[in-house]
């Protein structure tokens, strides 16, 4: 039996923008989907905290250090800039693995959408 998991999770980054004009898809920063390990293409779900929307789209890549999370497309319209979202993909695998898999969950700085590094 196959079951669905949570895989990666980036948990509350802030919108840097939204492009109706564009095609749809979310831009994440490349810095943040190597730390959740998100590749590109990717299905995620997106939830807003500010308005309680959810809904699903793909990533293309950002600009590497640049912290942008740009719903594009007709997801421009669940979303404002400054919103906090959560952005959240998942994987197909059999109970047992289910069992012990890890997902990659990080916590970026909501202002700076920046990974915070925390000492040891």
């Amino acid at each position: 039996m196959f079951i669905e998991v949570v895989k990666s999770k980036i948990h509350r980054v802030t919108v840097t923008e939204a492009n109706l004009d564009y095609i749809g898809s979310i831009t994440i920063d490349e810095d943040l989907m190597d730390a959740a390990n998100i590749i590109a293409n990717e299905k995620v779900s997106i939830v807003d905290n500010n308005n309680g929307e959810r809904f699903e789209t793909y990533v293309i890549k950002g600009e590497r250090g640049s912290g942008v999370i740009c719903l594009n497309g007709a997801a421009a319209r669940k979303v404002q800039k400054g919103d906090i979202v959560i952005i959240m993909s998942y994987a197909l695998m059999e109970f047992e693995e289910a069992k012990n898999f890890k997902p990659a969950v990080i916590f970026p700085d909501t202002r700076t959408n920046m990974l915070v590094k925390l000492k040891k």
